[in-house]
């Protein structure tokens, strides 16, 4: 059984992992200005894959920090929707989450 102050530490080691990702993210669309036009076609595609995975790790740092301050509130592992118990294994598979499996959409 996992304790919360172990999914705490679990979480905010993820939120640190993201950040990193971001700025790698950000440096490498900064990196891109080919004078090529074939080239630069073939850089603004990757930019668009990278901009979709910026905006989802931005997504999970919003959910992570929501997780967070439910820790902080004593709130983490009860479900926002109906305030059943989260079960250990749905924490487990998403650990940031904040519906029990009957409310998750």
């Amino acid at each position: 059984m996992t304790t919360v102050a172990e999914r705490k530490a679990a979480l905010e080691a993820r939120l640190a992992e993201l950040d990193v990702r971001l700025h790698e993210i950000d440096d490498e669309l900064d990196a891109h200005q080919s004078k090529d036009w074939e080239e630069l076609a073939v850089e603004r595609e990757e930019d668009e894959v990278l901009e979709r995975m910026g905006a989802s790790g931005l997504h999970e740092i919003d959910q992570i920090r929501a997780a967070l301050a439910r820790i902080e509130a004593g709130e983490y592992g009860f479900c926002v929707t109906c305030g059943d118990e989260i079960s250990e294994k749905r924490l487990d598979l998403i650990p940031a989450t904040p519906f029990c499996s009957r409310c998750a959409p």
